[in-house]
């Protein structure tokens, strides 16, 4: 670089001008090879690294996955609306976005190196730039100190035919190395010109990865926010579950516990009536009378009462029952069926019988169960007014209450079991008129 600016001072007089000015288009052509290589090896920096490109493809499959994700999260909100799966779901898109972030950082560490880069060659190309500017400048002021030169008269003045060549041979050099020095600096201050554009694409690339991970890091707070909400109803979801699977446990016990008490009662009856028509019999016999007769049955269900008992309540089934599974994976097992219907909804006795409790039960609200004889019962849970007293005789049909539930997980509806000889609870849908259902 020093010998191209030592070559372009004015030349001394004599013969050892076409020298100096040979020396300095060497020295030119020189300079433009190292400013080419330079050049080259600038381009060769601008290719794409590869772990950049494979950060950019990774980053493209993740945007697709989270998508995907996203998508999966409208249906499972419209169609599932289950909290254990948007739990499932809010998962996979936090550790989705933290991939993402993390891509991010990597694209960001490789957008700021091709900044740092495209800087540093942006300050050597402005620094030759510079140099080149102060070479060409000087050289235009010793042209303008020497006036114009006319090149017929320089080689008309030349005393032999070698100094003719070396006349010639000098204008030559000096004329190609003026044009070198030109387009150097016209090449320089393009050059110049594509750095700074790429600088500035590198820093409007660089800007909007920051925005993007600004974005991403913000929606990655809302998901884990989200999570935690979804945790923590999830959870007090299933406490309440399990809270009412254990209410629900323990009314059962004591329906059950009172069944079997009436069946005690009822057993303990029979076993009384047994013994008396047994004795009369002895004394009718003693007495050559004839032996009475066995009472006939009062029970208004039996065994082929299937399929023709009136429903209830006219509604839609909210459970059914058995055992059933919930969304959230626990178990419920029902001893009746549930039957939507609107509060205040009159709800009629199957059957007549004997009312054997009308009063608030803990756990189903006023209740009504119904002695049919024989050892069938039928129960009337989550009622909202009660029509009947214990010890009453009601008929088929007749109002026993009205429907409540309003408090429950499934909104108005009766719960109606039947009870069969032992207390255990069947499925009354077998026993409901088939055209009812």
């Amino acid at each position: 670089m020093r010998a191209a600016v030592a070559g372009s001072r004015k030349p001394a007089a004599g013969s050892r001008q076409p020298t100096a000015g040979w020396m300095g288009g060497a020295a030119f052509a020189l300079l433009l090879l190292l400013i080419a290589a330079a050049g080259a090896a600038a381009q060769q920096q601008k290719k794409p690294d590869p772990e950049i490109r494979q950060s950019q493809q990774r980053l493209e499959q993740i945007r697709r996955e989270r998508a995907k994700l996203r998508g999966e999260m409208t249906q499972i909100r419209t169609q599932v609306k289950d909290l254990s799966a948007e739990l499932s779901n809010l998962e996979r898109q936090v550790s989705t976005s933290s991939t993402l972030l993390r891509e991010l950082e990597t694209q960001i560490g490789g957008a700021e190196g091709q900044v740092r880069s495209t800087t540093q060659e942006l300050l050597t190309t402005q620094d030759l730039l510079a140099e080149r500017t102060a070479v060409l400048q000087r050289r235009l002021r010793e042209i303008y100190k020497r006036g114009p030169l006319h090149t017929p008269q320089v080689l008309l003045a030349a005393e032999s035919f070698a100094d003719l060549i070396n006349r010639y041979k000098y204008l030559y050099l000096l004329a190609r190395r003026d044009r070198a020095l030109v387009g150097d600096v016209r090449a320089l201050r393009n050059q110049l010109a594509q750095r700074e554009r790429e600088l500035r694409h590198g820093l409007t690339e660089l800007r909007s990865l920051k925005d993007e991970r600004a974005s991403e890091h913000h929606q990655l707070q809302d998901l884990q926010q989200r999570r935690a909400q979804a945790l923590s109803s999830t959870r007090a979801r299933e406490r309440r579950t399990q809270q009412r699977m254990a209410q629900l446990e323990r009314d059962e016990r004591r329906i059950a516990s009172l069944i079997a008490t009436l069946e005690r009662r009822r057993r303990e009856a029979e076993r009384r009536e047994a013994e008396r028509l047994a004795a009369a019999r002895r004394a009718a016999a003693r007495a050559g009378r004839p032996a009475p007769a066995a009472p006939a049955s009062t029970a208004t269900i039996t065994a082929a009462s299937r399929g023709s008992l009136a429903w209830p309540v006219q509604g839609r089934l909210v459970y059914r029952f058995g055992r059933v599974v919930q969304p959230n994976g626990t178990a419920i097992r029902w001893n009746g069926i549930g039957i939507a219907a609107s509060p205040g909804t009159p709800v009629r006795a199957v059957e007549a019988g004997s009312v054997v409790l009308a009063s608030p039960f803990e756990g189903y609200g006023p209740s009504v169960i119904v002695n049919h004889g024989g050892g069938f019962y039928s129960l009337y849970l989550f009622l909202d007014q009660l029509s009947v007293r214990e010890g009453e005789r009601v008929t088929r049909g007749q109002v026993v209450g009205t429907v409540g539930g309003q408090d429950t997980p499934q909104g108005p509806h009766l719960e109606f079991q039947l009870r069969t000889p032992g207390g255990q609870a069947v499925d009354p849908l077998p026993w409901l008129r088939a055209q009812a259902r």
